[in-house]
């Protein structure tokens, strides 16, 4: 075996269909494209969602909801998951630096300490939003909440 004999697997390559290249093809006259109508056109292409006509999808459902743009999205984090970090890393002050580093967040995250699990050690945490139970939780055993 050489470069000189190398061919595709058989089956493998199909031939194009050459339409409009005389009666003789089976594909010349109309050339697969019907009589008459845009479709038969040169240039023709529907736009998306074009139903032939009839009332597209998307303009029979309804209306519906609403989407507010000044809402802000954060990040949730629990205060269990800051009793494990605070654990494996052996910190008392926990910033967004730390939980990017960590991979919780990314940098432009905005990060809110929610109150789900339970926290055994003195923290001082800094993001830019708590829950009360969090707030509750965190400077009940005496550490402090900063809001960024």
């Amino acid at each position: 075996m050489d470069l000189s004999n190398l061919k595709p697997a058989k089956g493998s390559v199909k031939q194009v269909k050459r339409i409009g290249r005389g009666q003789g093809s089976g594909r010349g006259g109309t050339s697969t494209k019907g009589h008459k109508g845009a479709q038969s056109r040169t240039g023709y292409s529907s736009k998306a969602g074009f139903e032939g006509g009839q009332m597209p999808l998307y303009r029979r459902l309804p209306k519906f909801g609403f989407k507010n743009f000044n809402r802000k999205e954060y990040k949730g984090i629990n205060i269990e998951v800051l009793q494990m970090l605070a654990e494996k890393e052996g910190l008392s002050v926990i910033d967004k630096a730390v939980l990017v580093k960590s991979g919780y967040v990314s940098k432009n995250d905005l990060i809110k300490i929610l109150g789900n699990g339970e926290l055994k050690i003195k923290l001082d945490v800094t993001a830019h939003a708590f829950s009360a139970s969090a707030i509750k939780a965190i400077e009940g055993l005496g550490g402090t909440t900063t809001k960024i």
